[in-house]
């Protein structure tokens, strides 16, 4: 396969909803094509974005960008260039987008290459831009200063917006180089993000020493014209990195509150030194950047302490169904196998990430109301009496109740919705609140189909598991009545490999590899009909081996 028609299969492939294959096919290419790595990390970039995975995102673009300045092979500037432009189009940033067409276009027609910007563009539907303002040419420091403001006002990632920063006030100044250095005031450091091959390294220097510091250290503009007869010129730099350094014009950053938070430094203006318009112009950028900068850093202390919520979250929804377990021992286990079922169904209906979550939160909690339920009820070893039926059913509304004392955000409030809905039933005589249909939160749905299924293939002191066909037949039969038709049709089309998963969490079983093989190539309804057709029992023995948990091809 030919560089080109990589992309393009990958980029279609992506495009098709594909990007689980996509992921395999780029390992694959790394292998072979070992110098492309920015190409793969491009590609990753546009999976991941319309996966909605901005985080993953943000980082396959952000290695991409640093390998993509430090080659000149065209087709990968094309479709780095091109994948940005799809993003920011999608994401509404015209201004950008014009950029990143315009760029990909000048790339492609220097390299004779337009056939494979006009195919790629024809893959990722982006319109043409007929007449855009070229910011890499132009002089006008209004139309500079205004490019800048677009470019920056949209990203949120610190470390692709200082590149983002830096490569636009390069342009602007009509310089070699241009460094935007943040202030550390705890450390008394600057810092910024440098490129070294793969990854990104973090260049720390104290503030208080060189040209930069000494900005820091006064709030003045440092305008050299010849850095080497300045005695506050570091000469170490140049020497370790074999640069020369002739015209320095250097710049302090500063917020809202007029403090400092970092240092412009623009090294080498083209054919000339920088001009008191060159100052007039880094003061206007310096503005709109330090304002841009400030509220990436707050916005990314805000997703940090997100982070820190969530984990806080993650730990107390695992102690209390772990509490669960500790009182009920007859089912213990079952919150989490619910929990690995219903990730099952939701993945089947490629439920996105952020909802997955919540459901999977929802399952592990479905069962904490049976903290209000007597010992005698729970623990009890056989079966119930009516009233006692009728007082296990309570958990549910408890499970509400509890759940709902709890201080969450809006999306998290839908955790304890879902939780007390599993045992309502599709026809609307389920419990606790005889919900019907739809209106049935969608993760409860999926939720009554895992809470039965997994009752009824657990096994208890009173009972064994129930025979998979018997199990696959009230799966079945209460589609429409108790469960969602639509669920049900989802469940039934997960591979048996995937089920088996779950039930070796339980038994501690290792899936054999010729076992494995079998077991991906049919799902619960192929297993169902090869029973009852009385067709070969393999796939029968194969699966029960680590249902039962007994091989019984040699009992």
């Amino acid at each position: 396969m030919t560089l080109e028609n990589f992309i393009y299969e990958s980029v279609s492939e992506i495009l098709n909803s594909k990007y689980e294959e996509v992921k395999e096919l780029i390992e694959k290419h790394k292998d072979i094509y070992k110098n492309d790595t920015a190409i793969c990390f491009t590609l990753l970039a546009l999976g991941a974005f319309v996966n909605k995975e901005h985080d993953n995102y943000y980082q396959f673009m952000n290695d991409a960008s640093f390998l993509v300045e430090q080659i000149d092979e065209p087709i990968t500037k094309i479709l780095y260039e091109m994948v940005l432009g799809y993003v920011n189009f999608n994401e509404k940033n015209m201004t950008l987008y014009g950029i990143n067409y315009n760029k990909a276009r000048k790339y492609s027609i220097k390299a004779q290459k337009t056939d494979f910007f006009e195919k790629l563009n024809s893959l990722l539907k982006c319109p043409a831009v007929t007449h855009y303002s070229n910011h890499n040419q132009t002089k006008d420091p209004l139309i500079a200063l205004v490019n800048i403001g677009q470019a920056v006002a949209a990203e949120k990632n610190i470390d692709l917006l200082i590149k983002t920063i830096a490569e636009e006030t390069k342009t602007a100044m009509n310089a070699d180089r241009c460094t935007v250095y943040l202030y550390d005031k705890e450390n008394n450091e600057l810092y910024s993000k440098v490129a070294t091959g793969l990854d990104t390294k973090e260049l720390r220097i104290p503030a208080d020493k060189g040209i930069a510091g000494h900005v820091v250290k006064t709030g003045e503009t440092i305008n050299i014209k010849d850095a080497y007869k300045d005695k506050r010129f570091n000469r170490d730099v140049d020497k370790k990195t074999g640069y020369r350094t002739k015209t320095i014009l250097c710049m302090p950053i500063k917020n809202f509150n007029q403090e400092i938070i970092g240092v412009f430094q623009v090294l080498n203006k083209f054919g000339e030194y920088f001009t008191p318009d060159d100052e007039d112009l880094l003061v206007a950028i310096a503005s709109s950047a330090g304002i841009s900068l400030e509220n990436a850093q707050l916005f990314e202390k805000q997703r940090k302490l997100l982070e820190e919520q969530k984990v806080v979250l993650d730990s107390f929804i695992e102690t209390l169904a772990t509490s669960i377990d500790a009182r009920d021992k007859i089912t213990a286990g079952h919150s989490s196998r619910v929990k690995m079922f219903a990730s099952l169904i939701a993945q089947e209906f490629g439920m996105e990430k952020n909802d997955l979550y919540i459901l999977e939160k929802a399952a592990a909690l479905h069962d904490i109301g049976k903290i209000g339920i007597r010992d005698s009820v729970l623990q009890k070893e056989g079966k119930l009496t009516p009233e006692e039926y009728k007082h296990i059913q309570e958990h549910v509304e408890i499970t509400h109740h509890i759940l709902e004392k709890i201080h969450m955000s809006k999306d998290f409030q839908q955790i304890t919705e879902i939780a007390c809905s599993h045992h309502e039933k599709y026809d609307g005589t389920g419990y606790y609140r005889h919900l019907k249909g739809e209106e049935i939160p969608f993760g409860g749905r999926i939720l009554a189909v895992s809470d039965v299924f997994d009752a009824i293939t657990s096994k208890r002191h009173y009972r064994d598991k129930m025979p998979i066909e018997k199990v696959i037949d009230i799966i079945k039969n209460g589609a429409g009545s108790h469960f969602d038709p639509k669920v049900v049709d989802k469940f039934l089309a997960i591979k048996l490999s995937k089920i088996v998963g779950v039930f070796v969490t339980e038994n501690h079983m290792t899936i054999e590899k010729e076992d494995l093989e079998t077991l991906e190539k049919y799902n619960l309804l192929d297993l169902y009909y090869s029973i009852v057709n009385n067709c070969s029992n393999k796939l029968l023995q194969v699966f029960n081996k680590y249902y039962v948990g007994v091989d019984l091809e040699h009992e």
